[in-house]
């Protein structure tokens, strides 16, 4: 089986798994936080598990247990997840997955490929949010995270989804509502933009 029909074949149950960095001023100066996440691979759903200047063995042990917790984690359903050779994925982590019936996917070095949709992210989360905002404390940086992630899902037109928003607020986007007047959201002070029709 080539590797596009494995990710075709598996992916409502399929979730990526990476890192990346974002610098933060904070009263010590500029310090690089690394955020993990995890993205379903199916409904391109995303979870921003943790941020943190050192992910330590304990702190990478503590998201494992929050996402694979019973009934509520992120991983509830999943069968495989990708990651990389980062070493931040140790193997306490990993194990801490398998006990939990989610079978990690260590991709080969040096090959970015094949994670794309946790690489996509990353490159929107970029370009899009991030690197156009200065982040003055961990706080900020976690507004900016979660501002996004709610625009990512419910406002932002995916094209890998045929150009639709992965979950609509069922309230604001009326498309046969065609004389309804035209609405702009807006999040963190305009940088996103939602335009949508309002309910009648």
């Amino acid at each position: 089986m080539s590797w596009s029909e494995f990710l075709e074949t598996h992916r409502d149950d399929l979730v990526g798994c990476d890192f990346f960095t974002a610098e933060v001023l904070t009263p010590m100066g500029l310090i690089t936080y690394y955020v993990l996440f995890f993205i379903k691979v199916g409904s391109r759903e995303v979870h921003v598990a943790g941020l943190t200047p050192s992910p330590s063995e304990p702190w990478m042990k503590q998201v494992a247990r929050n996402v694979t917790m019973a009934d509520v984690g992120f991983l509830h359903g999943c069968r495989y997840v990708l990651l990389d050779r980062d070493t931040k994925f140790c193997e306490a982590f990993r194990e801490i997955l398998r006990i939990a019936g989610v079978k990690c996917l260590r991709l080969p070095p040096k090959s970015p490929n094949l994670n794309s949709y946790a690489e996509r992210w990353v490159l929107s989360v970029k370009s899009e949010c991030v690197s156009k905002l200065l982040l003055f404390g961990e706080r900020s940086l976690n507004n900016a995270l979660r501002e996004y992630c709610i625009h990512y899902h419910t406002e932002r037109n995916h094209q890998g989804l045929d150009n639709v928003i992965p979950f609509p607020n069922k309230k604001l986007v009326l498309e046969n509502e065609i004389s309804a007047p035209i609405r702009r959201q807006d999040r963190l002070g305009g940088l996103l933009k939602f335009y949508y029709r309002e309910a009648s």
